[in-house]
């Protein structure tokens, strides 16, 4: 399997050399170049295998350049019932026949991001153990991805985290999870910003190729593709536990605001997974829904992008929607390139009228936005009708997946984290107090330790050299 860029300025390359880097050195992103595919037969098989033994048997069509016994040992030492809650890893709960949630949030942290980020702790120690060598992690978070990624790779050997978020918008619990770590190989850096000047920085140093090679950065964030691959898995599985033939459909609800959580069910239906509906579910930030209804694309400035109650989603440009939308213009990087060279210099692009409109209506994608007020009657109507406590992004998922649901087709909505990271609005919804693990009580007391910068790429990269030196 080799890997090229979505831009096509990167000779193909391993799996082992593009999960170190994160953008490509074009500036776009990796994918594989051509996706594995699974027959009937084939789902059959799988459909009967234990979690890590489903997730060896995708991935492996996917990491050639580990071997195959070494490969197989990473995903047993990532998938167990110590870090997961379960054998079962990401359980299906159904809340009534043709109404599932597949739970994605038993880890460390209590997110969904723990899935895929477990594993890549594991991957980067092993390939830099073998390359005697050091990563710098450079990431930005608007909620999960800090505390699942910092808990991931905290201890790891040679890896160092520099991560981005924006001061002061997200929960406080997710900002107390990442603040309270202590461990020496983990930089927290709150930018007085919104979520994407966190994420503009991390571009703009990953395309310094001088500082990036010097300074062997590399990132968590879904931008690299290890993230995405690893959250194929549980579209297969919840697909599995949803249904009893592999001649079915299913459709998945899914939150979205980076857009890497249902990208991995765009490759999933690539590669034959039986999906019906891929329902995209926004908030306030409706960018990707007005995609998906309209075909035009235009991110908004960071002066207009609201802070919601689902504030893991606010994100106005979706670093990996870009790979969706290669696949969309059938892979011509030529086309690509124009069409993000007006992103990138801050417009947008229009789909409509174009021969890639009947495409994207074609791709199984439907959409919808959910509101403060939305999120908070999908939480009461799943808490009184099921005695089932959500949080704030899953009932943004339940909602819009709800208003697209189709009789005689299981409808699975994605659980993106456990309600006591957003306690105050369960509070406001429920008027109770979410439960909140042995692990975690007590966390938004400990001291916090970060670094308040201005969006300023190059001060985050004179703090990254004050650090490795």
């Amino acid at each position: 399997m080799r890997y090229i860029s979505t831009r096509g300025g990167m000779p193909p390359r391993t799996f082992r050399e593009i999960l170190l880097e994160g953008l490509a050195t074009d500036g776009g992103l990796a994918l594989p170049e051509s996706y594995p595919r699974y027959e009937a037969a084939d789902l059959a098989r799988l459909r009967k295998l234990s979690y890590p033994d489903l997730a060896f048997d995708i991935l492996s069509r996917y990491i050639d350049d580990i071997p195959a016994a070494d490969l197989k040992a990473l995903i047993d030492k990532t998938y167990t019932a110590a870090v997961f809650g379960s054998d079962d890893i990401t359980p299906l709960k159904t809340l009534e026949p043709g109404l599932h949630l597949l739970q994605l949030s038993n880890g460390p942290t209590l997110a969904f991001k723990d899935v895929a980020l477990q594993l890549l702790g594991n991957l980067f120690e092993y390939v830099l153990a073998k390359n005697q060598g050091e990563l710098n992690i450079l990431g930005a978070t608007s909620g999960d991805t800090g505390s699942a990624a910092e808990y991931a790779m905290r201890g790891k050997r040679g890896v160092r985290v520099f991560m981005l978020s924006p001061l002061g918008k997200m929960s406080r619990f997710q900002t107390a999870q990442m603040f309270s770590l202590t461990d020496p190989n983990i930089y927290n850096i709150a930018v007085r910003g919104v979520f994407d000047d966190c994420q503009d920085i991390v571009k703009q140093v990953s395309n310094d190729e001088a500082f990036k090679t010097r300074y062997a950065i590399g990132t968590v964030n879904s931008i690299n593709w290890a993230r995405v691959l690893a959250q194929i898995v549980y579209y297969f599985k919840g697909y599995f536990a949803a249904t009893k033939s592999d001649t079915e459909q299913v459709s998945f609800a899914v939150p979205s605001g980076n857009f890497g959580n249902i990208l991995a069910g765009h490759v999933a239906l690539r590669m034959g997974l039986p999906v019906r509906r891929l329902i995209l579910a926004s908030n306030e930030n409706n960018v990707l829904d007005e995609f998906f209804r309209s075909g035009c694309y235009r991110p908004r400035a960071s002066a207009d992008v609201h802070q919601t109650s689902s504030p893991s989603m606010d994100i106005s440009k979706a670093s990996n929607f870009e790979r969706f939308v290669f696949d969309l213009v059938g892979r011509d990087a030529s086309t690509l390139r124009k069409l993000w060279a007006s992103v990138d210099g801050g417009g947008s692009f229009d789909l409509a009228g174009t021969p890639f409109a009947a495409k994207l209506r074609e791709s199984g994608f439907v959409s919808g936005t959910s509101t403060h007020a939305d999120r908070i009657a999908a939480m009461r109507w799943v808490h009184q009708r099921f005695g089932v406590m959500i949080d704030t992004h899953t009932a943004d998922g339940v909602k819009v997946g709800l208003e697209h649901r189709e009789a005689g087709v299981p409808l699975i909505c994605l659980e993106t984290a456990q309600p006591v990271k957003f306690a105050d609005t369960v509070r406001e919804a429920l008027g109770v107090e979410p439960a909140s693990p042995p692990a975690v009580r007590g966390l938004e007391n400990l001291p916090q330790r970060f670094e308040a910068m201005d969006a300023d790429a190059s001060a985050v990269k004179r703090y990254i050299e004050q650090r490795c030196r």
